[in-house]
């Protein structure tokens, strides 16, 4: 075995790296999935209570090692009792992995993709207005913030339902950030831009929004149906729903191939 450097007695194996190195980004996956959700404390709690377990069992503490799996097992039962969909949240994402997905050769399962290309044209074929902003890594916060927090499983029905004109969400964007529907009635700036008279604010709200961030919109009109998107500042008319969502596929990809 490898042997990279040695403490005193303690050898440190370059096994002992790579443990180190799965353990930290096992963590740092699990807190991206649960931050800014009712999840993070108990996610914090428990990492203290096995920091604080690893220093009982160190110092060889009898009573307090007693204690301590005792609370460890009453702590990880409330955290799968009481956070089962950020589990789910968690395990969706595992198993949306294109590796993982590859190497079990699992069959493509609905993405969110599916879901908003589904939406927007189910508002088109009702003739229903909406506009629909996708977070791809620059920050909208305050986009987010002008609205109405939702923080819901995504779902092409949802999203429909907020729009419908009897909804009192149904003024303004809805926010999509990876498989959730974090806010709606949000409010989205306009572009300054000549984009033609047959476009009217919904239309320049999501070219304002493509070009203030990295977002992609789907913007629907209420007047011919019509879906399109934005990005970058441009408009796109999408006149099937698989050609929607191979647009919204091939932005998000296109951003993953640049960062690899």
């Amino acid at each position: 075995m490898f042997e990279l450097f040695k403490l005193g007695f303690v050898s440190f194996y370059f096994l002992d790296l790579v443990d180190i190195l799965l353990f930290s980004f096992i963590f740092y996956k699990l807190y991206n999935v649960v931050k800014d959700s009712r999840a993070t404390t108990m996610f914090l709690g428990l990492l203290t209570v096995m920091l604080f377990g690893t220093v009982v069992e160190l110092f060889d503490l009898a009573i307090m090692s007693w204690l301590m799996t005792s609370i460890k097992t009453i702590f990880w039962l409330a955290f799968f009792i009481l956070f089962q969909p950020e589990l789910r949240r968690i395990l969706t994402h595992i198993g949306q992995n294109r590796i993982v997905k590859q190497f079990l050769q699992l069959k493509e399962t609905r993405t969110f993709f599916d879901e908003v290309a589904k939406a927007a044209f189910m508002l088109s074929d009702r003739r229903v207005g909406a506009l629909i902003v996708l977070q791809k890594n620059v920050g909208i916060k305050n986009v987010i913030e002008s609205g109405k927090p939702i923080k819901s499983d995504l779902t092409a029905e949802l999203i429909v339902t907020i729009f419908n004109p009897s909804s009192p969400l149904h003024d303004g964007a809805v926010v999509v950030a990876s498989d959730q529907i974090v806010a709606a009635k949000c409010m989205l700036p306009s572009t300054a831009k000549d984009i033609g008279g047959q476009f009217g604010t919904r239309h320049r709200a999501a070219v304002g929004m493509s070009e203030e961030s990295d977002a992609i919109v789907v913007v629907v009109s209420e007047e011919t149906g019509d879906v399109r998107t934005a990005y970058d500042g441009e408009l796109l008319l999408m006149e099937k729903e698989e050609k929607l969502k191979s647009r919204l596929e091939s932005l998000f990809n296109q951003e993953k191939r640049k960062d690899e």
